[in-house]
């Protein structure tokens, strides 16, 4: 009963743990379509400000500096874009450099974004036939067979018969 209980462990997190690597491609080309967006906004606005005679910073200085606040206010959205296109361009860079092992330690990081909600709602299961998505498989059963035998085994303690196995002697 015990093996039966941590098999059905073992296959629900190799389940679970198989469809990682899915979740991560789909985060990575979320994010590598809203930096394409990003950059797109970027160099419209730089080549803008170059045909005035400006760089960005003295554009968004012009910007910010204007008494109307619609213009203040543009200069106010135009820096977050570029501040959000920076963070997320180095978070694309990190991700693509990243291993199968630092791509599963920033999952809390990949959640709590954004992106990373947008792409949970949006997520769509997938057959991990990646190296990746096996190795994260094979990785989930072994520990949640083992979690869960070990869990089994626990909860079991109190129920155990004292002296089973053993044969008794007695002298008469």
């Amino acid at each position: 009963m015990r093996r039966l209980i941590a098999g059905i462990g073992g296959l629900a997190l190799a389940t679970t743990l198989s469809q990682f690597p899915e979740y991560a491609q789909q985060y990575t080309q979320r994010l590598g379509g809203a930096v394409d967006e990003l950059r797109v906004i970027a160099e419209e606005f730089d080549r803008a400000a170059a045909e005035g005679g400006l760089d960005r910073q003295a554009a968004l200085q012009r910007f910010n500096a204007s008494n109307d606040d619609f213009l203040a206010g543009r200069g106010n959205s135009m820096s977050a874009t570029f501040q959000r296109y920076d963070m997320l361009s180095a978070t694309l860079a990190q991700i693509e450099g990243a291993g199968p092992v630092e791509r599963l330690q920033s999952l809390p990081a990949y959640l709590d974004s954004d992106i990373g909600r947008r792409t949970l709602e949006n997520y769509k299961p997938a057959m991990p036939v990646t190296m990746e998505g096996i190795l994260y498989a094979g990785s989930g059963f072994i520990l949640g067979y083992l979690v869960l035998s070990a869990l089994v085994r626990l909860i079991g303690m109190p129920f155990r018969r004292r002296g089973r196995g053993r044969i008794r002697v007695t002298r008469t």
